[in-house]
């Protein structure tokens, strides 16, 4: 019988597991492991996660986007790819509680580590290959990263500041923007306002027409002032 945290997990992917010994096989971090003996750890699953998490983003987008070159291919596929995003999905996912950790990993707050949840994202993927084959990763894998797929390829060198932002924010904080949105006005007339955080600061707010267009806007004050910040930093250094 499965905890009830791995259960909660199991209902919120988009296809259960026939096997359910892979989806414990890819939550089980090695310090569970070495207080735990005689089970596996999540590794090996983790290295054939990598392999099948990149392949799947690299066909979604080629099939996806036909009219981007191949070094906007690259860009958009580095921008998704990453520890950084992979742990905003298991976040959202839920997966950090029901990961199995050590009592002293557990203690320091491995639940909410990004290296652990990134690893443990494509421990799963894994899984979800070695049960269903590639739809079912490739389902999985788009599940989690549909959106931020289409916000990176939405205009690659435009005007899409919130993916400037999001690989900015990547490089220099090791964290992604999150965006607040409240609206104002009558329905026929609605008016939004969204605030951008970075890390644990608010770093600016944009206004618009819709959700989008004030997430947009919101991104661009941001990206501005940080791209500003990250220029002045890479002149100093030159100058030292």
């Amino acid at each position: 019988m499965m905890a009830p945290e791995v259960e909660a997990l199991a209902g919120r992917l988009p296809r259960a597991f026939v096997d359910e010994s892979l989806l414990l096989a890819a939550l089980r971090h090695r310090s569970w492991c070495a207080e735990t003996p005689g089970h596996e750890s999540n590794e090996r699953l983790e290295f054939l996660g990598d392999a099948v998490l990149g392949l799947v983003v690299t066909a979604h987008i080629f099939r996806s986007y036909p009219e981007l070159p191949e070094g906007e291919l690259a860009k958009v596929r580095a921008g998704v790819v990453s520890a950084v995003v992979l742990a905003d999905a298991a976040r959202r996912l839920g997966l950090g509680a029901a990961l199995f950790l050590g009592r002293g990993e557990d203690a320091s707050g491995g639940r909410h580590k990004a290296s652990i949840l990134a690893d443990a994202t494509e421990a799963l993927i894994g899984a979800m290959y070695l049960d269903g084959g590639w739809d079912a990763a490739a389902e999985l894998v788009l599940e989690l990263l549909g959106e931020r797929i289409a916000e990176a390829a939405s205009g690659p060198g435009g005007e899409d500041y919130k993916t400037r932002l999001q690989e900015l924010s990547a490089r220099r904080f090791e964290a992604l923007p999150r965006y607040r949105v409240a609206d104002r006005g009558p329905d026929h007339a609605k008016h939004f306002v969204a605030t951008v955080e970075v890390g644990d600061d608010v770093r600016g707010t944009g206004e618009g027409r819709s959700k989008k267009q004030a997430e947009q806007a919101a991104a661009a004050v941001v990206w501005k002032v940080l791209e500003a910040a990250e220029r002045a930093d890479a002149e100093t250094e030159v100058r030292a």
